[in-house]
């Protein structure tokens, strides 16, 4: 049992930082679709119902911590290109983007040309994705320092003498200290059961090209893009193509219950990656099984667990997030810095990614990528 309780742990943390960063997002795209407060719900389960599935049954299968999350950038596009759209319609332009996705897994033009990508740009990558989480470990501390100083404190503590349960503890003196602080607002929570709103599709050319279209470009250029990188950084040789192609048929099935894009994690799949979650890799998969099981947990009560996360204050989620990020970050730089010969490329790659500049829609891990690519490319030429 005991063996269980730090995956169990970087599981939970995993999703509750998912939920809490990015779950607004996913309700301002519904509301942009005209949805019912049902349908958001519905939107909800199908979504954590989807990355249930495809992060429980892929990471029994091949034995490594795989963790798969709906499209944050994606939520943003539709925030603001759905406003207007019909709802049947915007279920149609989910499933061709499912399809786009599948394609992509079946014919594995993405997993060969990541496969290409050299382990110190992937490693700058992966640390430029993640870089922003552990500096916000001391922006929260502006607001909240005496919070952020005990978690802090709490997490050099459990590092020193107890280092698989830093996590655990980080997180239970946060909860402590927010709680004693009048923080937590648990007040107006109520509990209800989501429950899934089947809408029938309909495909509209006008919609497919300036919805679909975007949307997957964004999918997989911003997040499974660096959801890849992770992956590699971390050492786990995964079927990119067959992830891809689980993702895919999830989201065309679930499309029509509001599951709008499904695709790789990567800031908590790194959570459930590191040595927070188990010392040995191989039984690092028990992380993302967990987290697996708090998505079914979350997607069947809705926007209650919804409420619940948000309860917590925004400077605690901030904290746990960078902590248990921090050595997945040393470990990204260290092997991108490692071979003197990809050194300024890979710090190219970095800078980039880490700026969070965004281009024509896409974020800043693609354009991190093309820039070190661009440099590595020079290099060698010279």
């Amino acid at each position: 049992m005991r063996d269980w309780l730090p995956p169990v742990a970087a599981g939970f943390v995993a999703v509750l930082i998912g939920f809490a960063s990015s779950a607004v997002i996913v309700f301002q795209a519904a509301a942009a679709a005209g949805a019912t407060s049902a349908q958001v719900g519905s939107w909800i389960l199908s979504l954590c119902v989807g990355m249930a599935v495809t992060s429980i049954i892929p990471s029994l299968i091949y034995r490594q911590p795989i963790l798969t999350a709906w499209s944050t950038p994606g939520a943003a596009l539709l925030a603001v290109g759905l406003n207007g759209v019909p709802m049947s319609d915007a279920i149609g332009a989910f499933i061709v983007c499912g399809l786009m996705i599948t394609v992509c897994g079946l014919t594995g033009w993405f997993e060969r040309a990541m496969s290409r990508i050299p382990i110190a740009i992937a490693s700058a990558l992966l640390a430029g994705v993640l870089f922003r989480f552990g500096a916000d470990v001391f922006v929260a501390s502006r607001t909240q320092g005496g919070l952020v100083l005990a978690m802090f404190i709490a997490y050099l503590a459990f590092k020193r003498w107890l280092p698989r349960y830093a996590v655990i503890g980080v997180l239970g003196v946060g909860v402590a200290v927010a709680a004693a602080g009048g923080l937590l607002h648990v007040e107006t929570l109520t509990i209800a059961l989501a429950r899934p709103e089947f809408v029938m599709p309909t495909f509209s050319v006008p919609v497919l090209i300036s919805v679909s279209v975007p949307l997957f470009i964004v999918t997989m250029a911003s997040q499974n893009l660096p959801g890849v990188a992770v992956m590699r950084a971390a050492g786990y040789p995964t079927p990119v193509s067959a992830l891809l192609v689980w993702t895919g048929v999830a989201t065309v099935v679930l499309a029509p219950f509001g599951a709008y894009a499904l695709n790789l994690a990567a800031i908590t799949a790194a959570i459930c990656m590191g040595k927070e979650a188990h010392d040995d890799p191989a039984r690092r998969h028990r992380a993302s099984i967990a987290a697996g099981g708090f998505y079914l947990l979350a997607g069947l009560f809705g926007a209650t667990v919804v409420g619940l996360f948000s309860a917590f204050p925004r400077e605690l989620i901030m904290a746990l997030a960078g902590l248990a990020l921090l050595a997945t970050i040393g470990s990204g730089l260290q092997a991108a810095m490692q071979d003197e010969r990809q050194r300024e490329p890979a710090l190219i790659t970095f800078l980039v990614t880490a700026s969070g500049v965004s281009l024509l829609g896409i974020g800043a891990a693609f354009w991190g990528l093309v820039a070190g690519g661009v440099a590595m490319g020079v290099w060698r030429r010279r």
